[in-house]
């Protein structure tokens, strides 16, 4: 799944979708690049038989402005984009893929708000936040990459029992994030290897049974998947 970051990647990640079978796409923008948020661009692209999901979108305070008037414009137009692809999503009827920093709180109330379970979807990139453990009951999946690897991850490591097996999903999140031993080089799925090692470990199950799993969740979650396994 190649997830939809701003508009101008979509015609490579097209291209590749249509090179190479098990290969999909999504369409959205990344809170960073919501000046470029125009529905009907969206609109040009989800019809596309490779599409599958509505992302990534979603909201990110890490990098907001000193000014405090500009941060209150910013957070209100990340807002504005995000609910705005929400109910893109419901109306196409594809799955979101969510991208959350330092913003669980208002992520976790507009999801709900805005009735995003009819569709559901993946929490991308999951920061361990507790608040957002009540999305599992909401269809949302949680999306668990490299970082479970890392020494410093001991709150991820903490909540992971906590996710029900049915909404965990393992993901790359490449060129980033690359997993234990693997740090500092560029990720890649293949990586995706170490993420089910360690979460089995962790879960005191074995890595076939965390690769069934995840698979059957991203299956009954991204529905055309099914067409690759």
């Amino acid at each position: 799944m190649i997830p939809g970051a701003d508009f101008n990647d979509l015609p490579q990640a097209i291209n590749l979708a249509e090179k190479y079978d098990e290969v999909f796409f999504a369409v959205g923008i990344h809170p960073y690049d919501i000046e470029q948020y125009d529905e009907t661009i969206m609109e040009k692209y989800v019809n596309h038989p490779k599409c599958i999901a509505i992302g990534e979108c979603g909201l990110d305070y890490f990098r907001l402005p000193e000014d405090e008037k500009e941060k209150k414009e910013n957070i209100a137009k990340q807002k504005e984009v995000f609910i705005s692809q929400i109910e893109f999503a419901k109306k196409v009827k594809k799955p979101l893929i969510v991208h959350i920093r330092d913003a669980s709180n208002d992520s976790r109330q507009i999801l709900m708000d805005y009735n995003a379970k009819e569709v559901g979807g993946v929490l991308h990139c999951y920061n361990a936040s507790e608040h957002l453990l009540v999305l599992a009951e909401h269809n949302f999946y949680f999306g668990i990459g490299g970082v479970i690897t890392f020494k410093n991850a001991k709150k991820l490591v903490e909540v992971l029992a906590k996710i029900p097996k049915e909404k965990l999903l393992i993901e790359t999140d490449g060129p980033y994030l690359t997993p234990h031993p693997f740090r500092g080089k560029r990720n890649e799925p293949l990586y995706t290897n170490n993420v089910a090692e360690k979460i089995a470990e962790l879960l005191d199950l074995s890595k076939e049974e965390i690769e069934k799993i995840t698979t059957t969740n991203a299956v009954t979650l991204f529905k055309q998947f099914s067409t690759i396994i």
